[in-house]
């Protein structure tokens, strides 16, 4: 499977796993379908939900991987 980086686009990794979706979801991101979501970056992401995006990359691809 695919690691994913602060890098990746929220589009690209519900692409290459669904199975982060839960864990997006869980730091108040359930605008996963909204167009903008799909450019923002995991490390966007994780900014504007006050997480922090190291912590975040390494539960997903925990999950994903």
């Amino acid at each position: 499977m695919a690691q994913v980086t602060k890098d990746t686009k929220i589009g690209e990794l519900l692409e290459i796993s669904m199975d982060a979706a839960p864990i997006l979801l869980s730091i108040g991101m359930h605008c996963l379908g909204c167009p903008a979501s799909q450019n923002e970056t995991i490390e966007e992401a994780a900014a504007v939900h006050g997480v922090d995006a190291d912590e975040l990359v390494k539960a997903i691809n925990e999950k994903i991987g």
